[in-house]
């Protein structure tokens, strides 16, 4: 019975193991010198949609009727 547990705690810290050393790898392999770049484009896309959106609802707003009561 002490041997199938040790060798079930073995195997585990293997296995823990092996998935955090594939994750640092991984991690590791993600970031390039591409990814700075790519955060700053994106940011740049966000702000000019936002931008595009904010000025889309003035000019609706500018064109609405008023409410006559």
């Amino acid at each position: 019975m002490t041997a199938v547990l040790v060798s079930l705690a073995v195997f585990a810290t293997l296995l823990v193991a092996v998935v955090v050393f594939v994750s640092w790898r991984d991690r590791n392999r993600a970031s390039s010198s591409e990814d700075p770049a790519a955060v700053r484009d994106a940011l740049a896309d966000q702000a000019r949609h936002e931008a595009d959106r904010h000025f889309a609802q003035g000019q609706a707003s500018a064109h609405q009727m008023p409410n006559s009561t």
